[in-house]
């Protein structure tokens, strides 16, 4: 028995079809040695067979040829400029940052702000994910000022500290809306 690979690369497979063919072994073996090694969701026989010709009518390269597509407008110059805009006004909404860039759909802009700028909706306001190198700072001069002080009072000011869940955000003075 084999070991078997899963998830392999398109152009490995391809590759093993292109050597295998140089050997003169037929498509339907071929497709078989590419079932015992990959798996049975690696390939059709059909494909195995239309990759076979290929290789057969010349073709050398293993991997995909370019395709035209609708370019990205997911760039860095738009990124910036999102990100402006979010700082200007940390009540933003998706619809209003589609009013300034009407040109970028939803859901582009949906994904700049939760994945390229690392923003989540929290209490009606984005908020970065990731902390600062701020606010990490001011988190470890805490954590010493705790540590310090329970050398000096020991388990008597452990019984001092209030725990809770919490959320960790940007400090911001809440805007009111009245």
């Amino acid at each position: 028995m084999f070991k078997t690979i899963s998830d392999p690369d398109d152009c490995e497979v391809r590759s093993v079809i292109r050597f295998l063919n140089a050997k003169n072994v037929k498509p339907a073996e071929i497709h078989r040695q590419l079932v015992e090694i990959y798996g049975e969701n690696v390939m059709t026989n059909g494909m195995a067979r239309k990759w076979v010709r290929q290789f057969n009518d010349g073709r050398t390269n293993v991997h995909d040829e370019a395709r035209s597509g609708r370019p990205s407008v997911d760039n860095d110059g738009l990124v910036a400029k999102v990100n402006e805009k979010i700082r200007e006004n940390s009540r933003f909404t998706i619809r209003m940052l589609c009013d300034e860039f009407p040109q970028i759909s939803k859901t582009v802009l949906h994904e700049i702000v939760t994945n390229r700028l690392n923003y989540r909706k929290l209490c009606s306001r984005w908020v970065p994910k990731m902390l600062t190198d701020v606010q990490k700072t001011k988190r470890l001069g805490s954590a010493l000022t705790f540590l310090t002080r329970y050398c000096e009072e020991g388990n008597e000011f452990l019984n001092k500290i209030v725990t809770g869940d919490e959320t960790w955000v940007c400090h911001v003075a809440p805007e009111s809306k009245q």
